[in-house]
């Protein structure tokens, strides 16, 4: 059983959302500390990997439109 792009996308956006918040929550006196700036990475490699693969849903869905 495969697991299609747009739940995995889903999924991604979730965690990105959840590190965005943590990274939110975990600034104290400034923004430039080591933890906050790795949680702010991790949301965005999350979001980057979401948009790629609603990218490639898209092109799935296009294709086989195609074929019909």
């Amino acid at each position: 059983m495969r697991i299609s792009p747009l739940r995995s996308a889903v999924f991604y956006l979730i965690l990105g959302c959840l590190f965005t918040y943590f990274a939110i929550q975990s600034v104290e006196n400034t923004v430039f500390n080591f933890f906050t700036m790795l949680l702010a990475t991790f949301a965005t490699i999350d979001f980057v990997l979401a948009i790629r693969l609603i990218n490639l849903h898209r092109r799935l869905k296009q294709s086989q439109q195609k074929e019909k």
